[in-house]
């Protein structure tokens, strides 16, 4: 019997959102379990085809994998599953036209961070024409592909790009393996979704390529080469060489950087504007300014990107993000389609979704709040019809989160930084409440966003007051934070967490005597340090993957940080082994692991290249015989956590860790 699109997506939104009853209701005040917060998602990333009749998402499937699956918006049909794998999440996936999709692999859990091997597939919406692209470690559930020609790249190929013709075609780029020439850059080629075949779009491009510039059609333009800390941009001339553009320090970046070309042959691009990075329309011939910025975000640099309509030619709006996400159209029609959508959901955020957005049967929209996982709804925008696609988990509900804010800190020297302020579950009610501040990885990233985030949410669930601080190093606020942070790992960026703290307890939001530092990647070094230093401030810290040795970045063989950033990235940001020698000792918790006398939660995978094992291992034999330690090792995670297994057990271990040293939230 065919029932209705509409009937269709109802059951889907109420099979996805959880909403049948379990067999035995939880408490209304028992916070949601670990399960549920860190599960995959029963939906991600709803895409529409390029006319917006297929909508292709990533759902649940068996094994607590993502799979991939297309749902025919007029025919119907109930989703179809189209692809996937037995012990990896299908973590993007793309319509090249209308008829074919391309997807890629992921060992993270929200799907946001790629393997060396995530591979690149092909398959048509309904699930015939499956062919792999490029080779990757893992094995997919279908052997449909055995009887066509292998002509599968290697596993140092990515996609780089879905151009806008409608084809068959994808870009991929080639990254150079360690055994290549240091002068081998990255490399481009045009790939056959359907034969494999490759067409070369390299030849002849000067050596030390890092990036490429693409037309709004997929066409090089220009490309960027990075030597000894340094920039070069050349430019296409109508002769297929390459000339050179301009040059910039490649970690300062003063000039213009060119990010879009249009129709017209309009450039686009970011540079910096009173302290903070803007969009400029750019002169093609020098790549300089022509006029004021198009796009200013005070407070924030520029961290967007632009609604481009391929069929209509047309740049319709564009998306940044300052405090939270946001949309300025600049076309009428979808100025006005926003409007009505914010208009009947008020309280989110609303990111309206679309490749050719003006003559789309559908758009997808993704209803963000700090509060609740992101839900997702279909608007027909002939009859403005809104339908519900997923809503967030039941067990997730909004009464069990906190809310989320930016403020402003102003450091011991006077720099104003932004601290994402997380309330335990219920707010804050008068009375001071055990805080962790939880320090991002990276350190040169934007590290926080507003939207819900889980390992914030449920430190929140259970009592605790989160502190994220975007300290000094941090990216997309400014110029003037971004280089206090250079060469001080351990000194002025570990002072601004110190800081945070201290503010929180101005407010009197934060109790100073239940306070824990934690963190992963570089947040796992800082919390380490926090031990070492800071132990007059944190009664405990937890750090899972950390860097505990500076030197051991620089000087180990066998991660998978570049070369180019061990000799002039590291030197310059981080610290310098020939001149800073003894400033690496005084920073470097491993060399001062005698010093620490708070209680520690550390825990490695077995199988990170970013910050390897003996990071840990070298840390956790260097500590004094009686230092209060819990210590684990998941054997088959890398640099962050994959398997729901670990989730869990790794936040019980935070959970239980926390409860002990802090006491129990009030």
């Amino acid at each position: 019997m065919r029932t209705s699109t509409g009937t269709w997506l109802a059951a889907l939104a109420i099979g996805l959102a959880g909403a049948a009853a379990p067999a035995e209701a939880a408490p209304a005040a028992a916070p949601p379990s670990i399960t549920a917060f860190f599960k995959r998602p029963p939906l991600r990333a709803p895409k529409l085809s390029p006319s917006g009749r297929y909508l292709a998402i990533q759902m649940a499937g068996k094994r607590d994998r993502m799979w991939l699956a297309v749902l025919d918006l007029q025919a119907m049909a109930p989703p179809k599953v189209v692809a996937g794998f037995n012990d990896a999440d299908i973590a993007a996936h793309h319509w090249v036209n209308e008829d074919r999709l391309v997807f890629q692999v992921s060992d993270s859990p929200d799907g946001s961070t790629r393997v060396m091997a995530e591979g690149l597939w092909a398959v048509d919406r309904d699930g015939a024409g499956f062919r792999q692209l490029i080779s990757s470690h893992k094995s997919f559930i279908s052997n449909d592909s055995s009887r066509i020609a292998d002509r599968r790249l290697d596993i140092n190929w990515t996609l780089h790009r879905v151009p806008p013709d409608g084809g068959n075609e994808v870009i991929v780029q080639r990254r150079r393996w360690s055994t290549d020439p240091e002068a081998r850059g990255v490399q481009l080629a045009r790939l056959d979704t359907r034969t494999g075949l490759t067409r070369n779009l390299s030849a002849g491009v000067p050596d030390h390529v890092s990036a490429w510039v693409l037309d709004w059609r997929g066409e090089p333009y220009a490309v960027e080469t990075f030597l000894a800390g340094r920039s070069r941009f050349y430019k296409r001339d109508a002769e297929g060489a390459w000339q050179p553009w301009f040059e910039d320090d490649g970690y300062s970046r003063r000039q213009a950087w060119p990010t879009w070309i249009g129709p017209d042959g309009r450039v686009l691009g970011t540079r910096g504007h009173r302290g903070y990075t803007a969009l400029f329309e750019l002169d093609p011939g020098t790549g300089t300014p022509v006029e004021a910025p198009l796009v200013t975000t005070p407070g924030y640099d520029y961290q967007g990107r632009l609604v481009f309509d391929p069929a209509a030619r047309r740049l319709l709006g564009v998306r940044f993000e300052t405090d939270a996400p946001g949309t300025v159209w600049l076309d009428p029609a979808m100025k006005a389609v926003q409007a009505d959508i914010d208009a009947r959901l008020p309280g989110t955020v609303n990111l309206v979704e679309c490749s050719r957005c003006l003559d789309a049967m559908h758009l997808v929209v993704t209803a963000l709040s700090d509060r609740q996982p992101a839900a997702y709804y279909l608007y027909t925008p002939a009859d403005q019809r809104l339908q519900k696609l997923a809503t967030p988990p039941a067990e997730l509900r909004r009464d069990a989160m906190g809310q989320r804010d930016y403020h402003r800190v102003t450091a011991r020297d006077g720099l104003a930084f932004p601290v994402l302020v997380t309330q335990p579950a219920g707010g804050l009610k008068g009375g001071r409440v055990p805080t962790v501040v939880l320090v991002h990885g990276g350190p040169y990233v934007r590290g926080t966003h507003w939207a819900w985030e889980r390992d914030a949410q449920f430190l929140a669930s259970r009592g605790y007051l989160v502190l994220e601080p975007e300290f000094r190093g941090s990216t997309g606020y400014g110029a003037k934070l971004f280089h206090a942070g250079w060469k001080q790992w351990g000194l002025a960026m570990q002072d601004d967490l110190a800081d945070t703290l201290a503010w929180a307890v101005g407010q009197g939001w934060a109790d100073p005597a239940r306070a824990c530092i934690m963190g992963a990647s570089y947040g796992g070094y800082a919390a380490l340090m926090g031990a070492v230093t800071q132990g007059e401030l944190f009664k405990c810290a937890v750090n899972w993957v950390g860097v505990t040795d500076i030197g051991l970045m620089g000087s180990i063989g066998w991660s998978d940080v570049s070369e180019e950033w061990k000799q002039y990235g590291m030197k310059r940001l981080v610290a310098d082994p020939d001149t800073d020698a003894e400033q690496m000792r005084r920073t470097s918790p491993l060399l001062r692991a005698g010093e620490i006398r708070m209680p520690l939660l550390m825990a490695y995978g077995g199988e990170d290249r970013r910050v390897p094992i003996k990071h840990g291992r070298d840390m956790k034999a260097a500590l004094r015989p009686d230092q209060p330690l819990e210590w684990v090792v998941y054997p088959d995670e890398g640099h962050g956590w994959f398997d729901l297994e670990t989730q869990q057990d790794f936040w019980g271990r935070v959970e239980r860790f926390l409860a002990r040293h802090l006491g129990p939230p009030d």
